[in-house]
């Protein structure tokens, strides 16, 4: 039966069949006298992971007082800083890259900007994050010229920055004076509110916001009726009322205007003058209805799901200064994932390229302007429960985009990159 069996498989075709896992188990012959290859060829080494570092420095804000429940909290910026380191490890676990934050907090008896700037270039860092204020800033980028670091400024809004004192390594992310003063222009205009009382506080900051107003009123057509000094003082910061209401008060009679400015950078009184003027005016500025980079109440855009993860990793609500240090980091990470190199100098560039794009939960992809480095960003105006609109304005056109009608634009900047 045997040999039968085998006769009729054979002449089926099913006997070869049968056989030939058993052949291919065996290497084939070689005749080029080489020993068979019984393994796959080896594969090619992966490439090391690329590993960004970037500096932040900051100063620490005072611990607030029982009953401001408005101060600034103490990771301030830091915060948003390490979502945007997170972020860009979870975009680089696809492109092997990986991202890590060197956070230097100044205070008293420590290192002042300067070193600590040279103490992380001196480590390799590259990029650096800086909060802190103009002067601070241009000190930093002048201590570490001519050493490949880009600094993105996440805090100062001097329009100096971006003009005569201009610097070609810093990137401002923070939106300037000029930027925030055009956008409630631009709203003003279009709510007609065109007579403007402006109060101007005893600060440096104040006087500069209150120059960056009148530069605002006259390119929107606004007008400026009448501006007072504020002589009150931090009324905003006293525990209850004081007997100078009445003169607060009295301050504001007089005066025809469709809308009061507060220039108040300190946040000492401007919040003292919504319903205490004579007349019932709405108030705007530093208090008030302001322009701002971001706002609890901003979710459309993908904002709520910013707004939901910062909540979880903070314990807190995100703030402007953390949405800045937040996009001066996911605009590095987006940059050295698109160029596949930490190189400091490759990244400048490319931020200075019309390529360059950041998504930022603001509907529209953000730039660098290449004459003065500032972001091109929309600016939420809001009231403090609310979000009341986002600049600019529907109907301000551009030739480049609706986004440079908001601050110094190419014809009118002072910037050359001398330094």
């Amino acid at each position: 039966m045997r040999p039968l069996l085998l006769r009729l498989l054979a002449a089926s075709g099913l006997l070869a069949l049968t056989a030939l896992p058993a052949l291919a188990q065996e290497p084939a012959a070689r005749t080029d006298g080489a020993a068979p290859a019984r393994d796959e060829a080896p594969k090619p080494a992966q490439a090391p992971a690329l590993e960004t570092r970037i500096g932040l420095i900051y100063r620490p804000q005072p611990v607030p007082s029982s009953y401001d429940a408005e101060a600034a909290p103490e990771d301030e910026a830091v915060a948003g800083a390490r979502m945007g380191i997170t972020d860009n490890n979870t975009t680089g676990r696809f492109t092997r890259q990986t991202y890590v934050l060197d956070e230097v907090a100044l205070g008293e008896g420590g290192p002042g900007a300067v070193e600590a700037a040279k103490g992380l270039v001196g480590k390799g860092v590259r990029f650096l994050v800086l909060a802190l204020p103009a002067d601070e800033l241009l000190a930093v980028a002048d201590a570490v010229k001519g050493q490949g670091v880009v600094l993105l400024n996440a805090a100062a809004p001097d329009d100096r920055l971006r003009g005569a004192d201009c610097r070609k390594d810093v990137f401002h992310v923070a939106p300037s004076r000029a930027m925030q003063t055009d956008a409630l222009a631009q709203f003003f205009t279009f709510m007609r509110w065109r007579k403007l009382f402006l109060i101007v506080g005893p600060n440096p900051g104040d006087r500069l916001y209150a120059d960056a107003w009148k530069r605002s009123a006259t390119k929107f057509g606004l007008k400026i009726t009448a501006e007072k000094p504020w002589t009150f003082g931090p009324l905003a910061r006293a525990r209850g009322d004081t007997p100078t209401r009445a003169e607060a008060m009295i301050f504001t009679r007089g005066v025809d205007y469709d809308i009061a400015i507060v220039a108040d950078e300190a946040a000492d009184w401007g919040d003292y003058v919504p319903f205490r003027t004579v007349d019932p005016r709405p108030v705007a500025g530093t208090q008030g209805l302001i322009a701002t980079t971001w706002h609890p109440t901003l979710e459309t855009w993908g904002a709520a799901q910013a707004q939901n993860r910062f909540r979880r990793q903070s314990g807190r609500l995100m703030r402007p200064l953390d949405y800045q240090a937040w996009a001066s980091v996911r605009a590095v990470g987006d940059a050295v994932t698109a160029r596949k190199t930490g190189d400091a100098r490759e990244i400048a560039a490319f931020f200075e390229d019309p390529a360059f794009g950041l998504p930022a939960y603001k509907g529209v992809s953000l730039s660098f302007r290449p004459w003065d480095h500032q972001l091109r960003q929309p600016l939420v105006i809001a009231q403090p429960k609310a979000l009341v609109s986002v600049a600019p304005e529907q109907g301000y056109l551009h030739q480049r985009t609706p986004l440079d009608t908001l601050g110094f634009d190419l014809p009118e900047t002072a910037c050359k990159f001398g330094g």
